[in-house]
């Protein structure tokens, strides 16, 4: 069984988790991914209000 050689696999590490700015390389994917989850926030947040409103009107309704 060979030996495991410490710089080799130093050296294919660092080669293997070499760190990139996808985000800056990638600017319009990044703006579009943006625009989306701003959209999925707020159709989120409509839904939710609109549960909330449906259930103080329900509430509302039997008590009065």
């Amino acid at each position: 069984m060979p030996a495991i050689s410490l710089p080799v696999v130093a050296r294919d590490f660092a080669h293997i988790a070499k760190r990139s700015n996808w985000a800056g390389e990638n600017a319009g994917v990044m703006v579009v991914f943006s625009i989306v989850f701003v959209v999925f926030v707020g159709l989120v947040a409509l839904f939710i209000s609109k549960k909330v409103q449906a259930r103080k009107e329900k509430r509302a309704a039997i008590n009065a």
